[in-house]
């Protein structure tokens, strides 16, 4: 597990990822190309590794999953904002938009 903090950051997101998934690897791009536009604070998590069943119970067969939380938030939960499987750069900006406004 990876993990880069900031406190003066607006975002977390967070990355569920499994090893072979073409579609994680295309999606952890994206991910990338908005942080260098615009910097969050930033975990990854294998649902796949050992410590990590209750997200391979949740993501097992739907990876890639970002969840987006404010950054001050202690731990990411099933009820954050989430995008699924297929996203843009757009979809993400977006996403960190709604979190930062609520």
């Amino acid at each position: 597990m990876f993990r880069a903090t900031s406190r003066l950051l607006a975002c977390r997101v967070t990355f569920f990822t499994r090893t072979p998934c073409g579609l994680c690897d295309t999606a952890k791009a994206v991910v990338q190309n908005v942080k260098a536009k615009r910097p969050f604070d930033y975990e990854e998590i294998n649902v796949m590794d050992a410590g990590q069943e209750k997200w391979k119970s949740a993501y097992e067969f739907d990876t890639p999953v970002i969840h987006i939380d404010k950054a001050e938030a202690k731990e990411t939960t099933i009820s954050s904002m989430k995008l699924m499987h297929r996203f843009n750069e757009e979809d993400v900006t977006k996403a960190m938009d709604q979190v930062e406004q609520s």
